[in-house]
């Protein structure tokens, strides 16, 4: 049986929203497109809460009409980038459905005449995905300083560290730096074997993770010992000025107020900042307040300095994800309103 006929037969009762046939019609393609037992049609159903019904190539949504809307253009579009070498994942459906941007306005999204925005890198192109990201990376084009504000997964850093080696290979700034506090979560550093830049070494890994997805391991270690490329902690940036650089500070909730000012002051001219962070997830002590929090306030009307907010809708990672930051969210936001 062919695996794209397998899914729920539309019955002669169904009223379909929407209806129309993938062109050309290729059995190996629809078979990728519709997954292993119709894995993806069932991730798209879920996801939109719609019902999709299939005869071949030939499809019928039933549902609510933005949904329904929403669901055409992305088996259309999935189906358009499939080739008979090519396996559709799980993955790739699920930013398909981030990309959609349903929650927001639709007409808007579906209307844009915005083009997508790739970075480029050595190794692989970077792709900005939905309506935030695309103003992140437009933001850090025209900004010198840029705020990327949200819960985990949804691409801060990974999209920053992309900026910054496309940066470097357009000769744009001399070098690139990439900072983090140093601080636990719930762990000590004391505890940890080797001296101080081994025992930070792991809360830099995604940074370092990043980097070599985009130049390669061999690339990024000789252009580490040349010191084009600097990974080091926050501590390390007292008293130096950064001119034609491309500065990074991931993980910016668990900075002090002291020391977010002291590392924005840092920046000097010819050079690029952005600042990432989740204020969710602050692991300073009890009673020390945000350095990121703090700088939303000081900085939100200042010209010349960007603020991106990231949502639980942008989320990329397992939708898993998405449904824990919301939950979260939710909880916290009902635990804080019984408090008042």
């Amino acid at each position: 049986m062919n695996t794209a006929d397998t899914h729920a037969q539309a019955p002669l009762d169904v009223k379909p929203q929407d209806t129309f046939s993938l062109e050309p019609q290729d059995p190996v393609r629809l078979a990728q497109l519709c997954g292993p037992m119709n894995a993806h049609l069932k991730q798209i159903e879920q996801r939109l809460n719609i019902s999709i019904h299939n005869r071949g190539a030939d499809f019928a949504l039933v549902g609510a009409v933005r949904p329904a809307r929403a669901a055409r253009h992305i088996l259309q579009s999935l189906y358009a980038g499939l080739n008979n070498n090519q396996a559709l994942t799980a993955d790739e459906v699920h930013l398909a459905l981030q990309q959609s941007d349903l929650e927001a306005n639709m007409e808007e999204v579906n209307h844009s005449a915005e083009p997508i925005t790739l970075i480029r890198t050595a190794k692989c192109t970077v792709r900005a995905r939905g309506a935030n990201q695309q103003r992140y990376v437009k933001a850090v084009q025209t900004h010198d300083i840029n705020f990327g504000v949200g819960p985990a997964g949804t691409g801060k850093t990974y999209l920053a560290v992309a900026c910054a080696v496309e940066a470097l290979l357009k000769d744009e700034v001399e070098r690139i730096l990439l900072v983090r506090p140093a601080v636990e979560a719930g762990e000590k550093l004391g505890f940890l074997p080797g001296d101080l830049s081994q025992k930070v070494d792991p809360y830099l890994r995604p940074l370092y993770d990043a980097l070599y997805e985009m130049l390669g391991h061999d690339t990024v270690g000789k252009l580490i010992e040349r010191n084009v490329i600097e990974v080091a902690p926050l501590a390390y940036m007292r008293g130096r000025t950064l001119n034609n650089s491309f500065v990074i500070l991931d993980e910016s909730q668990n900075t002090t107020r002291e020391q977010m000012k002291m590392f924005l002051t840092r920046i000097g001219f010819g050079s690029t900042a952005i600042i990432t962070g989740d204020p969710s997830q602050i692991d300073l002590p009890r009673g020390q307040q945000s350095g990121l929090k703090h700088v939303m306030e000081v900085l939100d009307k200042v010209a010349g300095i960007s603020f991106t907010y990231f949502l639980s809708k942008d989320v990329v990672r397992h939708p898993l994800v998405q449904r824990i930051v919301e939950a979260y969210e939710d909880f916290e936001s009902k635990h804080s309103d019984n408090r008042l």
